[in-house]
């Protein structure tokens, strides 16, 4: 029982794991004696039980708040320097954008002022909120394909945002990147209405990223203008029936400088303020803005078991129609009809903007590390030199044997609180 209840400690809370049958050996290099040899029917689990990783709240709360707070770190390394990134990047010329998709018909919403169109003021909880005003008037062909478009559509505008910044600082393109730089990290969500949107902060670096400073016609001004000019580029689409399809960002488009408490004394857009913005929506999905499902659909009827509302079921079924069409192929649509359309990355980053998910991984990792042999009492282990005597060489080989918790597992998991206070510190 001991060792089960350290087994499940060590998934941190995770619900359900992915079980693992296989062994591990350690070897050493240099004499070829075995260190140590570990097998996963010696386990009191019976497999070697690994964290599921998931972001998605909805499937694994615990690993998708490791997530959140790993997009945390990776969002304010960018903004104020750390964990690799240099610290004069907070000096740098930056910017907070939110990007909308356009209007597909009226929903049901709840202006800064005044009612909806419907004549109602709507509470924040209002079922109905993203919901079309006509459904049968909703261009639902469109709402799919936006989302399906909507990563092609970002990769789009970073490509023209380039040009705009070299065109407004009088440079060719060419030798923009001799001056300057573009980093950029940002997370997609969904609307209430179930179309993708993007939170991005968009930087300006010298030309070799945040290790070098800007040139001095680098401002927030300069960039936020060029936003605007990028933002308006169509990507072409689909023809369906005749009808060619033109995706472009919506109108309402939100552009703020970011600026530190220490020059604005917290009356403006903080550092702190964005990235904690950012990471909050990393962890969500559809099934989480519009009440989808946060798992792939096999066949179409399985949606009649399913408790959905009318706007996300017709977005599914949309998906799914459109995915049987040949011409649309390479969209997959129906692999991707509980996702709305979209099957692009949650997060994702320039390489210089700064950290790495993977090295936040493992620095967790190596500080559980040394955690554990200080608990035990053991000599702090130091890294392998490849040059060394010493080093040890590890075999390992696991096949997939299934997910999930017995339900005695499932029992003991739930009286273990996690200790996320590791997570943080590390």
């Amino acid at each position: 029982m001991p060792g089960l209840m350290r087994q499940l400690r060590g998934l941190g809370g995770c619900t359900t794991p992915i079980r693992l049958d296989g062994q591990r050996t350690d070897i050493h290099l240099a004499t070829g004696e075995i260190l140590g040899e570990l097998h996963s029917s010696d386990l009191p689990a019976g497999n070697l039980l690994v964290r599921c990783n998931n972001r998605r709240a909805t499937r694994c709360p615990a690993c998708a708040e490791t997530y959140r707070r790993d997009t945390y770190q990776l969002i304010t390394a960018g903004l104020r320097g750390g964990k690799g990134t240099p610290e004069q990047v907070a000096t740098h010329p930056r910017v907070f954008a939110t990007f909308t998709a356009p209007s597909f018909g009226p929903v049901h919403n709840r202006p800064a002022s005044g009612r909806c169109r419907c004549g109602t003021q709507h509470p924040d909880d209002a079922p109905e909120l993203g919901t079309p005003l006509a459904p049968a008037a909703y261009d639902y062909e469109a709402a799919v394909l936006w989302n399906a478009h909507a990563s092609k559509i970002w990769a789009r505008f970073s490509i023209y945002l380039r040009r705009e910044v070299a065109k407004r600082a009088g440079l060719s393109q060419r030798a923009f990147a001799d001056h300057a730089r573009i980093s950029f990290a940002k997370v997609a969500e969904y609307q209430r209405r179930g179309a993708i949107h993007f939170h991005a902060v968009i930087r300006l670096d010298g030309p070799d990223g945040g290790d070098t400073p800007p040139p001095a016609w680098a401002t927030p001004d300069l960039l936020a203008d060029a936003i605007r000019a990028a933002a308006t580029t169509d990507v072409p689409g689909p023809v369906i029936d005749g009808r060619a399809h033109t995706f472009a960002f919506g109108r309402q488009l939100d552009i703020r400088p970011i600026r530190t408490a220490d020059f604005d004394g917290g009356t403006e857009l903080t550092e702190r303020a964005v990235a904690a913005y950012i990471a909050k929506y990393a962890t969500k999905g559809a099934e989480t803005a519009t009440g989808t499902l946060d798992r792939p659909i096999k066949f179409l009827a399985e949606l009649a078991r399913m408790t959905l509302t009318d706007h996300a079921r017709q977005m599914i079924r949309t998906a799914w129609t459109l995915g049987a069409r040949k011409d649309l192929t390479e969209l997959r649509l129906r692999a991707w009809a509980h996702m709305l359309g979209f099957r692009g990355h949650f997060s994702t980053k320039t390489r210089r903007y700064s950290t790495t998910l993977g090295a936040l991984r493992t620095a967790r990792a190596e500080w559980r590390r040394l955690q554990a042999a200080i608990a035990h009492g053991d000599q702090i282990p130091l890294p392998n030199d490849p040059d060394s005597d010493d080093t040890t060489l590890v075999l390992a080989h696991w096949n997939f044997a299934g997910t999930g918790l017995t339900r005695g597992e499932e029992w003991l998991a739930a009286s273990i609180t996690p200790d996320m206070e590791g997570d943080m510190a590390a």
